[in-house]
């Protein structure tokens, strides 16, 4: 308690300086003027249920927008533009078998691929299935027009997720002029990639379509992508406040090959080389996807706003991991679909405003799932899982926001989750058949000051919960039965924050939070192919998070984020050893963003930024000590008319101090097989030319 007191002092002083600091000198007339559009109103964020001003929102939450998304970006995954929002540690980049692996505040971070424990929307659109995993492999970074980052307790409201939500938005023609983008880039360790994307408004009618192809021979050995990608949007306003969208993405990765992790001698001899029985075996994924999504938005119906969405999506899988030793090849067809409605109004309490909205989200996942044993040389042999998984998730919601006084403003949410994981084991003596019923209620509240048009305080609170995932229930039980002893995690979160700016040229957000949460889903092993799961009894997570962005003059602008973190087991032990005090495996203390940017009015840009991460331990007992690492990176590039087109030519270098860190560390691995080595220094480039 004594480090969270001396941090809430840093902040009280903190917003004490930024008011003071932001008192005009001079010409009261002008300043009040000025005072009456505050810069940050301009904001608006939707991730809270609500569209609300950025200062009007009680919680942690941040949006990032296009040029940061599209700027000579290599555009592999997620983490090479969200590593701007503090809060957010990322690893994985480079191994496209394995997915991306996203933590917030923490939260995500025992998973061994793929993404849990935080929410992902695509175009409103939900990517995080109904048990709670998610995978990012089917997003179009190429036509990412803005993201919003919500962490904290606000994120109660959209379910099954104890870290936040991450929400992206891709380009839909709404309001363009009509045009085409064409785009190639090719750099290091045979990447290439080649897309184009057009559309644009043509009446009532809005459309684009985005289209790119991938090969990329990676920096290690057995480590070459193929990846297609197709993502079109059809819209149709048939009245000026009604709007009707349709939205198609499908994916085709014929080939993302696995390395597998090394042992810490493993890569001391030879970083690129593959780990485990990988290239013996071939070890890969390989995935097709689909998603048709229609929404529906509505202000005229009725007096407040009305939307709705449905969709139907399949996913058809096979992985074969890096060993021959358990069953190790993996397939599965998947069919996901869902609903959802939600209706936003406004009503006055005496002489008071307040808005509130009311929703419902309905999920369903249908995974028919085997599992095969193979030959040393990867040959798939005898059969040993055959079953068929079912998820449902109903989930209703409801939040209402206060306008107290003109400076004061309160909310408070809530909602009610019911989530049903049934397996029918159609295999051998079918000891994996179960089924688990989970009925969760979660809330938040939240209290809002705006001392000065142009600043804010919050404080807010809330529960959040997270079911486990059918790989944890199966792999709890060892991967034959059913678990009926994992139970869903369960968390407290408290923050403060602090939010403004400094005239027009420098925005600060501050957050501070804490968040107790109990039986928590750990990885306590790992043995033949399975991450083995129990629930801790109690861990803590306190923290502070910074985000700067400083306007310098002369095309100069800075970006910064921070975070101190400190996550701790308080009580948990898995029966041999006790680890109550221990850090959370895989998680830094500290991590650092900067980013310096230049853009001249006649098209010219270059951008330097870093990225600091503090070390972590790859094992619950802290026995196996990771060291941080240091990156630096440059861009720059020119946009110029040429005739009728414009076009763009960048080049990019990454780690330019040619650091050796590791992009992922495997937590618990079997045999001390923690290690993913990243890339040395490499270069990308490109040119895109708009029509």
């Amino acid at each position: 308690m004594g480090q969270l007191r001396n941090w809430l002092s840093v902040v009280g002083l903190a917003w004490f300086g930024v008011v003071v600091a932001d008192q005009p000198p001079g010409d009261e007339a002008g300043a009040q003027e000025a005072r009456q559009e505050p810069l940050e109103d301009r904001v608006t964020v939707t991730t809270t249920r609500m569209e609300r001003a950025l200062l009007q929102t009680t919680a942690a939450v941040a949006r990032v927008e296009e040029e940061d998304w599209q700027t000579a970006r290599q555009q592999l995954q997620l983490d090479e533009t969200l590593n701007r929002v503090p809060g957010l540690f990322f690893q994985n980049r480079y191994n496209f078998a394995q997915n991306l692996r996203l933590a917030i505040r923490g939260f995500g971070a025992r998973s061994p691929f793929g993404i849990r424990g935080v929410r992902l929307l695509v175009d409103g659109f939900p990517e995080t299935l109904p048990d709670g995993q998610a995978q990012v492999d089917a997003i179009d970074l190429e036509s990412v027009v803005a993201a919003e980052v919500l962490r904290g307790p606000s994120s109660a409201l959209h379910g099954n997720a104890s870290g936040g939500l991450i929400s992206l938005f891709t380009e839909d023609g709404r309001g363009q002029d009509p045009g085409l983008v064409a785009r190639g880039s090719w750099g290091s360790y045979g990447f290439a990639r080649y897309g184009v994307r057009g559309g644009g408004q043509f009446g009532d009618w809005n459309a684009h379509v985005s289209a790119w192809d991938l090969r990329y021979d990676g920096y290690r050995e057995q480590s070459r992508t193929e990846k297609r990608l197709l993502n079109a949007h059809l819209g149709h306003q048939p009245g000026p406040d009604r709007h009707l969208g349709l939205v198609l993405t499908v994916l085709d990765q014929p080939l993302g090959q696995d390395p597998a992790a090394l042992t810490r001698e493993q890569a001391a001899r030879d970083r690129r080389s593959a780990g485990g029985q990988a290239v013996q075996v071939n070890a890969r994924q390989e995935v097709q996807q689909y998603r048709l999504g229609l929404r529906y938005e509505d202000d005229a119906a009725l007096p407040g706003q009305l939307s709705a969405y449905g969709f139907v999506a399949g996913r058809d899988f096979f992985q074969q991991l890096p060993s021959f030793f358990f069953p190790s090849l993996i397939e599965f067809d998947r069919d996901f679909f869902g609903a959802g409605v939600q209706y936003v109004d406004e009503l006055t309490l005496t002489d008071r405003v307040g808005r509130y909205s009311v929703g419902l989200d309905l999920a369903r996942q249908r995974d028919d799932r085997r599992r095969f044993r193979v030959t040393p040389t990867g040959v798939r042999s005898t059969q040993t899982q055959d079953e068929l998984q079912r998820a449902d998730n109903a989930g209703l919601f409801g939040q209402f926001d206060l306008a107290l006084t003109p400076r004061w403003s309160a909310l408070v949410g809530g909602r009610y989750d019911q989530v049903r994981l049934d397996i029918d084991d159609r295999f051998g003596e079918r000891l994996g058949s179960g089924k688990r019923s989970f009925d969760e209620w979660s809330w938040t509240a939240g209290l809002n000051f705006r001392p000065a048009d142009d600043y804010q305080l919050y404080a807010s609170a809330g529960t959040v919960f997270e079911t486990p995932t059918f790989t944890e229930i199966k792999d709890a039980a060892g991967g034959v039965g059913f678990s009926r002893d994992l139970d869903p995690q369960q968390a407290r979160n408290l923050e403060l924050g602090l939010r403004g700016r400094w005239g027009r040229r420098a925005g600060l957000d501050l957050a501070l939070f804490r968040v107790h949460t109990r039986d928590e889903i750990i990885v306590v092993a790992a043995e033949d192919g399975l991450n083995l799961f129990e629930n801790a009894g109690r861990t803590r997570r306190e923290g502070l998070e910074a985000m700067l962005d400083f306007d310098l003059g002369a095309g100069l602008n800075l970006a910064a984020a921070y975070t101190w973190s400190r996550y701790r087991f308080d009580r948990f032990g898995d029966g041999e050893q006790v680890f109550d005090g221990n850090r959370l495996p895989g998680l830094p203390e500290h991590a650092l963003f900067v980013e310096l940017a230049w853009r001249s009015g006649s098209g010219w840009y270059a951008i330097a930024d870093t990225l600091l991460v503090g070390h972590v331990f790859a094992d619950n007992a802290n026995e196996e000590r990771v060291s941080g690492y240091g990156l630096l990176n440059l861009r720059a590039g020119r946009e110029m008319p040429l005739g009728g087109i414009t076009a763009e030519a960048f080049v990019a270098l990454n780690n330019l101090t040619d650091r050796e860190y590791f992009s992922n560390i495997r937590v618990n691995a079997n045999n001390a097989a923690f290690y993913e080595p990243a890339p040395e220094r490499n270069l990308f480039g490109g040119l895109r030319l708009r029509f």
